[in-house]
C-alpha cells in the first residue's frame, strides 16, 4: 500500500503529486524547492539560504511522516549553477551527520519557480 504524506509544515505540492509517499518502511519525499511554507514563495537570498529552506521543508515533511533526516538513504540535489556545489556542501553537512546518506547532484538547465535548487529524499521509516 501507498500512503501520501503531507504537512502544512512544508509548502503544498505545486502540481499533480505528493509531498511525499510512504510504502512499507520507505519514505518518498518529492523535489523541494525554497519555498516558505506560509506564503509559498520563493526565500529570499541566494544559494544558502535556500538551500536550508530547501531542506528544512523535506525535513518537515519527513517528520510528518515519522521519520528524520537522520534516516536519510539517498539524497538528490538539482542545481541550477554547478559553481554553487561548494556552498551547498556547506549547508547540506548542517542536515546530515555520519554515516552520511548517498548522493547525486547535478547541475540542470532550470528549475521550478526559478529556484537555485531542489532536492528531494529517501529515508528509512521504521
Amino acid at each position: 500500500m501507498i500512503d501520501p504524506v503531507s504537512t502544512d509544515q512544508a509548502p503544498a505540492a505545486i502540481g499533480p503529486y505528493s509531498q511525499a509517499v510512504r510504502h512499507g518502511d520507505t519514505v518518498y519525499v518529492s523535489g523541494q524547492i525554497p519555498l516558505d511554507p506560509a506564503t509559498g514563495a520563493l526565500v529570499e537570498g541566494g544559494i544558502r539560504e535556500q538551500t536550508r529552506r530547501a531542506f528544512g521543508n523535506a525535513r518537515a515533511i519527513l517528520e510528518a511522516a515519522g521519520t528524520s533526516l537522520d534516516k536519510a538513504l539517498q539524497v538528490t540535489v538539482l542545481l541550477d549553477a554547478i559553481e554553487d556545489f561548494a556552498a551547498v556542501n556547506e549547508e547540506y553537512a548542517t542536515f546530515f551527520t555520519e554515516p552520511y546518506p548517498s548522493r547525486m547532484a547535478y547541475a540542470v538547465a532550470a528549475l521550478p519557480k526559478g529556484a537555485l535548487i531542489e532536492v528531494t529524499v529517501v529515508a528509512a521509516a521504521d
